[in-house]
């Protein structure tokens, strides 16, 4: 970042007050995420499998230092305790490696072999954990691996940890929930282009690391850096209550869908009696709502698992999740779930009291605010989600974004809008003036509000950029929550220095993901990037063959939109297509064109060729940086 703002007297005094309110000299968190210790990697990088860097350990040394004014006192806390790295014994037979990644990778010693619970972002630093294990703790091979959900930092890195080939061949069971494997694919699928653009906001992808810009997500330190891919599950769980055998380790199920994730689970080895909470139980309040975009998630369900959990396994010595470090002694292990319990709770009961009550979600965003009893906890604080968007997201379940204000109904998009608005204002000069008056005051949230209105009036206005970004710097400054952070600084960033070139994506996927995906989920895709009045008033009708997949599917066009049937060819059709799957991922992944494809025959079509690439030419293209923060 450029120019950036010194630390006002108003973000020192929010800094001040939350160190007063916090109980920061609990050392137990700390202690817990230093026990068991055996080893961190030994560079001060973790290499990436092409030889570049898929974790920067020295480039985060600086968290260690005390916390800087740029930072909240509280997110700085949590950073430190997610920069302590390395493998750590949980119990006898269940190890961890943390800290180089947005999520762990845990180990449970099997009778032959080691059982992976998740896989990490990437196989780079998969293939690091696995080495590091090994290293440490003797070779053996993969004998079973479990996706506790189908988010992609659980499973991006499965190809580090074992291939479809190496399962097959040694029959090794790969568990996941019921729906994982459409789940995993299908929320970056459709909507992929937007929610990587808003990923860049949330967890700071171009600010680069330091104490005036990115320091931690809350959830884990960061992302890992190298190839995404997935290994498709062979054995789903589809109930709570059931149980397997994986290794000579018996593992029983709660089956938990719809909550921090739409396919989901947690499960417990009683021989352990180690209870793993997969992402729905981790030192964070979640988000019911992921401003990177997703469907809102059901806050009242999450409780009401996180209550049952409590009753399926009353003995659990030590619970650990995906994320963060565990907790030990069944009294500290049901404590700690109880207050997680009533956290997701009370937000749902307060949105709906006062939704109840004739309350907007702003106003309730406002007026909620959590009991001493769960603020107070370190684990229960606004790190990854807030209470502020969270209970917005829970009146979104309920009630949708309208909140029956007929003035609300068709208000003007925002360009149109902020011109009205700079004009009743008196212009963007006058504008300008008086929120530099209210920056000194330090009421950023309105600066950012109404400067907002002439950036998007007058996006060339250097004086409206500036103050802007200097607004939310203050904000991000003053934020718990890591993707908070991420999001007012970038902000500021693209304010300053402009959105990144664009850049086209199209592609659902990279190729080791998209080898998984079921084929009808490319048509999903397909779909959303057809250009809707271009395609009015045209039709076309083509069968679709994969034979090395196994697979086919029939499509049509008309009324500006594709509908198709999977499994089946129909009979009157324009051309029948045959193509294999490598091909048609490597046409997905953008890797070859269709004209390519055509050219040396790797697309066969029987029939009308012109109705293929005639479709094709009715698809947009979409690029990953579109402005966010100007028109």
């Amino acid at each position: 970042m450029t120019d950036t703002p010194e630390v006002t007297a108003a973000t020192a005094a929010f800094h001040a007050k939350l160190r007063d309110y916090l109980p920061f000299e609990d050392r137990t968190d700390f202690e817990d995420a230093s026990r068991g210790f055996v080893a961190r990697w030994p560079e001060d990088q973790v290499p990436a499998l092409d030889g570049r860097v898929a974790w920067d350990i020295a480039a985060r040394g600086y968290i260690e230092g005390d916390c800087p004014d740029t930072v909240n006192p509280s997110l700085w806390r949590q950073a430190q305790l997610n920069n302590i790295h390395g493998l750590f014994k949980v119990c006898d037979r269940l190890y961890q490696v943390r800290g180089y990644d947005l999520a762990n990778i845990s180990f449970v010693e099997g009778d032959t072999g080691w059982i992976v619970l998740d896989t990490g972002m990437t196989a780079d630093f998969a293939t690091a954990a696995l080495k590091l294990v090994n290293d440490e703790l003797g070779v053996r091979p993969v004998t079973g691996v479990i996706y506790t959900h189908s988010h992609v930092d659980h499973y991006g890195g499965s190809r580090g940890i074992i291939t479809e080939e190496e399962a097959a061949m040694r029959n090794v069971p790969i568990i996941a929930p019921d729906g994982f494997l459409h789940e995993a694919v299908s929320e970056n699928v459709i909507a992929g282009a937007t929610m990587r653009r808003r990923a860049t906001y949330m967890y700071g992808l171009l600010l680069g690391n330091g104490p005036q810009a990115h320091v931690d997500v809350g959830l884990g330190p960061g992302n890992s850096a190298g190839t995404i891919g997935l290994v498709a599950p062979n054995d789903i769980v589809k109930a709570t209550g059931e149980e397997r055998i994986v290794d000579g380790v018996r593992v029983q199920f709660q089956y938990t869908p719809d909550a921090e994730a739409p396919a989901e689970m947690m499960f417990y080895f009683p021989e352990l009696k180690a209870l793993c909470t997969s992402e729905v139980v981790t030192h964070i309040l979640h988000n019911v709502y992921t401003p990177r975009g997703a469907k809102v998630r059901d806050a009242l369900a999450w409780s009401k698992y996180i209550h049952e959990l409590m009753q399926l396994f009353p003995e659990a010595d030590v619970v650990f999740a995906s994320h963060h470090w565990p907790v030990w002694g069944s009294e500290k292990v049901q404590h700690y779930l109880g207050l997680q319990r009533d956290l997701y709770k009370y937000l749902h009961d307060e949105t709906l009291r006062l939704a109840n009550h004739g309350l907007t979600p702003l106003e309730i965003a406002e007026e909620v605010k959590l009991p001493d009893s769960l603020a107070q906890v370190f684990a229960n604080r606004d790190y990854y989600g807030t209470v502020n968007h969270n209970v917005k997201a829970i009146y979104q379940l309920y009630f949708g974004w309208f909140d029956g204000n007929p003035a609300n109904l068709h208000p003007l998009p925002p360009v149109p809008a902020a011109k009205k608005y700079v004009e009743f204002m008196g212009g963007a000069d006058a504008i300008v003036e008086k929120a530099a008056a209210c920056y000194d005051k330090g009421e950023f949230r309105w600066v950012a509000q109404v400067l907002n209105h002439v950036v998007f009036a007058e996006p060339t206005h250097k004086a409206a950029r500036e103050l802007l970004a200097r607004a939310h710097t203050q904000m991000g400054y003053q934020a718990e929550s890591g993707p908070w952070r991420d999001f007012y600084l970038t902000g500021a960033q693209e304010l300053r220095n402009g959105a990144p070139a664009a850049r086209v994506v199209s592609n659902p996927g990279s190729l080791d993901t998209l080898k998984a995906i079921p084929i009808d989920l490319f048509f999903d895709a397909l779909a959303v990037r057809l250009n809707g009045p271009k395609a009015a008033g045209k039709t076309a009708a083509l069968n679709f063959v994969f034979p090395d997949a196994g697979e086919k599917i029939s499509v049509t066009l008309g009324n500006g939109v594709i509908n198709y049937v999977s499994g089946t060819l129909a009979e009157d059709v324009d051309a029948t297509v045959t193509v294999s799957r490598q091909n048609w991922n490597e046409l997905a992944a953008n890797m070859v064109t269709l004209d390519a494809l055509l050219d040396d025959g790797r697309v066969e079509v029987d029939g009308d060729a012109s109705a293929l690439t005639d479709l094709f030419a009715l698809l947009d293209d979409f690029e990953i940086f579109f402005n966010i923060v100007e028109p």
